[in-house]
């Protein structure tokens, strides 16, 4: 019966270790801030996300149909002329990830860690660096945000011609193409 029991709890450990961990979409956010006009800033975030963090890999998918700027047409100028969501709905994240470290992690410690994520955005990839933060809420719910901003370069994604044309349509001076990113995302077991 021991060894019974001792069995049970080594498949019960392993499957702790093991574990996916899932984004929560309603507790999770990706903010970008657009600059016009030279020194307009202005917050927008995506409304749908889902992810994943499992032995070796991180990796969230961004519903770029859900952008979200507070005004109903240029929410429709974004997915059209900006992000082409016809062609490409979503954009990736990935990142190379020690899932021990996450599951050594007590409730309420933290840790900070530079890694190089992979963004595959408009049907183009490429690194981007990023200082994580990550905490453990409970012992079933981590916190994983960026420690400072991300800033994407719309021109390494091919998104240039795209911010000329809403430049264009909204009768802007100009638009910046380099685009400041926040996130902050709650992943369960």
């Amino acid at each position: 019966m021991k060894k019974l029991l001792f069995l049970c709890f080594l498949t019960l450990l392993s499957f702790n270790v093991q574990a996916t961990w899932q984004l929560n979409n309603q507790q999770s956010l990706i903010n970008f801030v657009s600059i016009k006009k030279s020194n307009v800033a202005e917050v927008h975030h995506f409304k749908s996300l889902s992810g994943t963090l499992s032995d070796k890999a991180a990796k969230v998918s961004i519903d770029l149909l859900s952008v979200e700027t507070n005004i109903p047409i240029r929410n429709e100028r974004m997915k059209s002329m900006l992000f082409d969501t016809s062609k490409y709905a979503s954009a990736t994240i990935t990142a190379a990830i020690d899932i021990s470290t996450l599951n050594d992690l007590k409730v309420g410690q933290h840790y900070q860690e530079k890694l190089s994520l992979t963004l595959d955005l408009h049907g183009i990839t490429n690194s981007v660096p990023a200082t994580v933060g990550v905490v453990k809420l409970t012992d079933d719910s981590l916190l994983v945000y960026s420690v400072t901003p991300v800033i994407i370069n719309a021109s390494d994604f091919g998104l240039n011609k795209g911010i000329e044309a809403l430049r264009s349509i909204a009768k802007l001076p100009v638009i910046s193409s380099a685009v400041p990113v926040t996130f902050n995302l709650v992943f369960n077991r």
